[in-house]
């Protein structure tokens, strides 16, 4: 029985974490360019896109936690740590622990960003386009469930909601990366301020 209750975590929780970097990725690509309308204020997408990456994790730990200890799979921890070290579906274990490692560094980097400069900060954050692709291709191919209808729709809204993202910030132009300085370091405006003056 709990068995079964570990391989379900597994699937719903790596299911969920595909969604949550879904979410993240495309947050972050409109959060750079000047995507806003009237009543939401750019700092909203920033705080979203951290409060999303950051709620991601709890669902990756279950992911692997849930999958390190799952009888049927008999990861362990170094497989879940070292590429290549699974003997079960040992490349599509390494894409996510690839993915795993990419995830963390931002992760890292984003906490650490005030002491590291903004362009150690973004040359990390360039790894974010190769982490999602890595998460889909381990989604895919690591699990039981992979060519699934239900995990086969899933796969379809993210890298449709990925695309459109991707395509937004190509066609919108200049990117927003002065401006989101200024945001980042005051999240928040009194309540005096007016809206002309933060466009």
């Amino acid at each position: 029985m709990f068995d079964q209750v570990l391989w379900f975590a597994t699937r719903g929780a790596g299911a969920v974490s595909l969604m949550m970097f879904t979410a993240a990725t495309c947050l972050g690509l409109v959060t750079v360019t000047r995507f806003q309308g009237p009543g939401w204020p750019r700092f909203f997408n920033y705080e979203m896109h951290r409060r999303v990456s950051l709620l991601s994790i709890v669902f990756l730990a279950v992911h692997v936690l849930a999958a390190v200890f799952d009888p049927f799979t008999s990861l362990g921890i170094g497989a879940a740590l070292v590429p290549l070290a699974s003997s079960y579906r040992p490349l599509p274990v390494a894409l996510g622990v690839i993915a795993l490692y990419l995830f963390v560094a931002l992760i890292a980097t984003s906490l650490l960003r005030k002491h590291i400069g903004q362009k150690a900060w973004r040359l990390v954050h360039w790894s974010s386009y190769a982490m999602w692709p890595l998460a889909v291709l381990h989604g895919l191919t690591a699990g039981t469930d992979g060519w699934s209808t239900w995990m086969m729709a899933i796969d379809a809204v993210c890298v449709g909601a990925v695309a459109a993202c991707l395509a937004w910030r190509l066609t919108a132009g200049s990117t927003n990366r002065s401006r989101l300085a200024d945001v980042v370091a005051t999240p928040s405006l009194p309540s005096s301020t007016s809206r002309r003056d933060v466009r």
